[in-house]
């Protein structure tokens, strides 16, 4: 598996395999073309989708349990948008004031430009700062020694009408390099469970990301009771076989 998803190059490859924990409708492991994921946004939904148009049928109609690295994530189907359950964040409370200092360096910024800071770690080991706008969010710059092996995700508020509530970034620094990548259904899904916890956002609400990189993503952030909800439109844009020596 992780061979094949080197070769592949894609931010993420998932391969089904059958359940091993109980009330789980399939299991999914998560790679990246340099390790393995406990959990990520895109992969749950792209891989639920897959496991329905191959016949999958879960044990409950119109939603699926899937079981991954961090546990069982439920996935519910929402007309052709499919949503998955946020899972618990595994880390949280504010960031110490070195590490606040640290990312302010790394993105060339003062550490009073950041208004709120935050882990928001569901399994990748996110930390998060909000920073006044989104237009401050997508202004920035990355300096990647200083950020170091961070997992990083920004987040800034749109003045009212925009037709988003937030604009998103996410940053994964490798040391001395590291890579933004476009949409993130993990780091959404925490930032929502720290913004509507704290009440800096009010479900339902979407955030934007993307934009820096020439992409449009829009993700869809609802709660029901105690249950935030993280959705997306899945689209098929490959499809074939595979034979592995």
């Amino acid at each position: 598996m992780a061979a094949f998803a080197r070769w592949t190059n894609l931010s993420e490859t998932t391969f089904l395999l059958p359940p091993t924990a109980v009330g789980a409708d399939y299991r999914v492991r998560i790679f990246t073309p340099g390790g393995e994921l406990p959990f990520a946004g895109h992969p749950t939904l792209g891989s639920c989708f897959a496991w329905l148009a191959a016949g999958g049928r879960p044990h409950n109609r119109g939603v699926v349990v899937q079981e991954c690295g961090v546990g069982l994530v439920t996935v519910r189907q929402d007309g052709q948008r499919l949503a998955f359950a946020a899972p618990p964040l595994r880390r949280s409370g504010p960031l110490d004031d070195a590490l606040v200092h640290r990312i302010a360096a790394g993105l060339g910024l003062q550490p009073n430009d950041i208004v709120q800071h935050q882990w928001v770690d569901n399994g990748p080991g996110w930390a998060a700062v909000m920073l006044a706008s989104a237009q401050a969010v997508r202004a920035v710059t990355f300096d990647w020694p200083a950020l170091g092996d961070l997992k990083l995700g920004l987040v800034g508020a749109w003045p009212a009408g925009h037709g988003a509530f937030y604009e998103v970034r996410a940053v994964v620094g490798t040391g001395n390099s590291g890579y933004e990548d476009p949409v993130t259904g993990s780091l959404n899904a925490s930032l929502a469970q720290w913004l509507i916890g704290t009440g800096f956002a009010a479900p339902p609400y979407r955030a934007t990301q993307g934009h820096c990189l020439q992409r449009s993503g829009v993700v869809h952030i609802d709660q029901h009771g105690d249950t935030v909800w993280v959705g997306g439109d899945v689209a098929v844009c490959i499809d074939g076989q595979v034979t592995l020596p």
